[in-house]
């Protein structure tokens, strides 16, 4: 298992708590003056409970650390994310319920890929795949917005992404891209089975060669002339709608069958 590179910080009270409940955090950074304050005195608590290191430091210093003077008193240093490769994930996979893969395509706001990595993890996302060369990397600002689920959602960079679409097809994965002007509607198809889920970014959507590895582009059907929506709601509308299948509410009603992988 590799890490990614450096370390980073995280500040605030909601998103400290987060981080310390998840697991991520090396040590923990207390402004003295603030340790009076309940929901400040039981994360120290909560810290030392689990010999995690708590570091008192003034006020003006913590925010240089974390880059802001909005911290509420605390801050942290965080773990570095671990990261598996997609083989060795694959791998891991035989004999278990089909999984779902989720790949963000161009996303680069960090609170949009923070969003979601959250929605992700409550949707039951087995991975996300990010490409490295068309993503916003998975820093402090996203581990923040995630609360959490960075940590526990196994997060995978991919260097060419029309490869890795190529080897998940070989594993028997169907790959749906999501676009507005897909021909299919999300609500059409059976998300049952082993899947890719392909979300565009913020600006230009799915890129051509994303597209030409896509079995199917779909798109939320919606109304209004507000255009698309944002990559983060679109996410979780998509990701939910997999969820709801997969758990037995209403599947395969009125749905367009997909046969397995090799067969006609």
């Amino acid at each position: 298992m590799k890490v990614n590179e450096g370390l980073d910080s995280i500040y605030g009270l909601h998103a400290v708590a987060a981080a310390l409940a998840a697991g991520e955090l090396a040590e923990l950074w207390v402004v003295p003056e603030r340790q009076g304050e309940s929901r400040v005195r039981a994360l120290v608590e909560q810290a030392q409970s689990g010999d995690l290191p708590v570091i008192e430091t003034r006020s003006g210093d913590l925010a240089r650390k974390v880059g802001s003077d909005k911290h509420q008193g605390v801050g942290g240093l965080l773990h570095p994310l671990p990261m598996l490769d997609l083989p060795t994930l694959l791998a891991g996979l035989e004999g278990k319920a089909p999984a779902l893969f989720l790949i963000l395509d161009g996303v680069l706001d960090p609170h949009n890929l923070g969003a979601c990595l959250r929605s992700a993890e409550g949707a039951g996302v087995t991975a996300v795949l990010l490409p490295k060369d068309n993503a916003c990397p998975v820093n402090a600002t996203v581990r923040k917005v995630a609360a959490g689920s960075a940590s526990r959602l196994p997060v995978i960079p991919v260097t060419n992404l029309a490869r890795t679409l190529g080897l998940l097809q070989e594993h028997g994965f169907w790959v749906v891209g999501m676009a507005g002007e897909g021909d299919k509607s999300l609500y059409a198809l059976d998300l049952r089975g082993p899947m890719v889920m392909i979300m565009g970014g913020e600006e230009k959507g799915l890129r051509r060669l994303t597209r030409a590895h896509c079995d199917f582009l779909a798109h939320i059907p919606m109304e209004g002339r507000g255009g698309s929506l944002n990559v983060s709601v679109a996410t979780g509308i998509c990701l939910f709608e997999a969820y709801r299948q997969r758990h037995g509410v209403g599947c395969g009603v009125g749905r367009e069958q997909m046969p397995g992988k090799g067969e006609a």
